[in-house]
């Protein structure tokens, strides 16, 4: 029999540093080309209320199992008091092709996506306290608080949303300051996230401070971004997946931006970023990553 995993289950057996390091070597295995990853298909999902949702499907071939990965992504869920997205994981034996696990899996998403920017904020960013700015109020504002903790000492936390009452009670779980705007966040700011639904930009290049990092995880559609377009040629632009940002990313597609590198590339030495250079970390998610939570997962829950 395989395991059904609840998200309470995930969010109780996922340690965060153990996962940053499980996501720093699957990101330099997709770099290698040691997984098997087509392209995410992406069906729309007409709703009579709320506007049209999204299905995404992800399937994955890694060194250590076969995963699909289901997600919706439904904006009317706000006003539902559900999160916007949703996530289910099917985990296959690489051998057999047996049923090991069926997880909820929009902890796992919200947690690896954090870990993801961990990994990149350690790799780019100097040992010293930073002042980071998250974009954005919901999950993965607090799941990042936490990753980015673990690996840097954090001077000072900013975070901004349109919703004040959102951004201040976030701002109130995660001891950060709640900002009046946008800028206000960004400016100063060694390392902001972007952690929206918005299709238009809402971080701006002039706000950005020189050698800046900003985690670009929101916008996953070719029409949709985040970042204006001096943003994007604030510096250079690095990806989970010079696939996926290439052809997903509307931060990239609609600035005509460059992607010069995969973050696994930096990761394993062999792209170089240079010094004092504001970099855009454009990530998209890819199921290796999900992959990678679910075996932590599934193997702690098995010496338990």
């Amino acid at each position: 029999m395989f395991k059904i995993v609840t998200d309470a289950e995930v969010t109780q057996h996922l340690h965060v540093p153990r996962l940053i390091e499980a996501m720093a070597q699957t990101l330099i295995d997709v770099s290698a080309g040691r997984v098997s990853q087509p392209p995410r298909a992406v069906h729309e999902v007409p709703q009579a209320t709320g506007g049209a949702g999204l299905l995404f499907v992800k399937p994955v071939i890694t060194p250590h199992a076969i995963v699909t990965k289901l997600i919706t992504q439904m904006p009317a869920n706000a006003a539902r008091g559900l999160p916007t997205m949703l996530a289910t994981l099917i985990v296959m034996n690489r051998e057999t092709g047996a049923v090991e696990g069926v997880l909820e899996a929009t902890a796992l998403t919200n947690l690896r996506t954090a870990a993801v920017s961990a990994v990149a904020v350690r790799a780019l960013t100097p040992d010293a306290p930073l002042i980071v700015a998250i974009i954005g109020s919901g999950a993965l504002a607090r799941t990042h608080a936490q990753a980015l903790r673990a690996v840097r000492n954090i001077s000072e936390l900013r975070v901004w949303s349109p919703s004040a009452a959102h951004a201040g009670a976030c701002a109130r779980e995660i001891d950060a300051v709640s900002m009046e705007s946008a800028e206000d966040a960004v400016r100063g700011a060694d390392v902001v996230v972007t952690a929206t639904l918005s299709s238009t930009p809402v971080v701006h290049g002039a706000w950005l401070k020189q050698g800046a990092l900003v985690c670009a995880i929101g916008a996953p559609r070719p029409a949709w971004r985040e970042l204006d377009g001096a943003a994007m040629h604030a510096g250079i632009v690095i990806g989970d997946s010079l696939h996926s940002a290439r052809n997903e990313a509307g931060d990239v597609l609609l600035s005509g931006a460059k992607v010069v590198a995969e973050i696994g590339e930096v990761l394993s030495g062999a792209y170089t970023v240079p010094k004092n250079t504001t970099v855009i970390f454009k990530a998209l998610g890819l199921a290796a990553e999900d992959a990678a939570a679910a075996k932590l997962v599934l193997a702690a829950m098995q010496s338990v």
